[in-house]
């Protein structure tokens, strides 16, 4: 099996999602991460889907979302930068100077606090986020949101 990060730039119009969604699903594929967000000053929107499968069947997936009418462009290879948000909350308390200094050292930030919780901010490779949040396991987090990969060319 082979992780893929694919990308594509589509017409930004309503099931064109289910239709990209529905090429993976035809053929027994999980979409591991998928984003979606629409492009600046135009009617496109960009589309990151993260994958594992054989190599054969990824290739025709590929060559399949080529032939979408939505579809503008489908970029599948490795020169690519790929970033990860997590957004992690805990309760605000003495444990609370620990966890802060972590997130710090891993170029994390507050982003919310009250006097009952805090919630950090922490972005990276998904290898890193995946490592922050086992590392952060033992403090007990009362919940972890994470964003799916966003991926740009070199």
């Amino acid at each position: 099996m082979q992780k893929r990060v694919i990308c594509i730039t589509v017409v930004n119009e309503h099931s064109v999602l289910a239709r990209i969604s529905g090429l993976f699903a035809g053929r027994g594929y999980n979409i591991d991460s998928l984003t979606v967000a629409p492009l600046t000053d135009n009617d496109l929107s960009r589309i990151t889907i993260t994958t594992r499968g054989d190599e054969k069947v990824l290739e025709q997936i590929i060559k399949q979302l080529h032939k979408l009418i939505p579809v503008l462009s489908v970029i599948e290879h490795n020169d690519i930068v790929t970033q990860e948000i997590a957004l992690i909350k805990f309760e605000n308390n003495e444990k609370i100077g620990t966890i802060s200094a972590l997130i710090n050292a891993s170029g994390g930030k507050i982003v919310s606090w009250n006097e009952k919780n805090i919630v950090f901010s922490v972005s990276g490779e998904t290898q890193m986020i995946k490592d922050i949040i086992t590392s952060l396991h033992n403090f007990m987090p009362k919940e972890i949101v994470r964003s799916g990969v966003l991926a740009i060319e070199r």
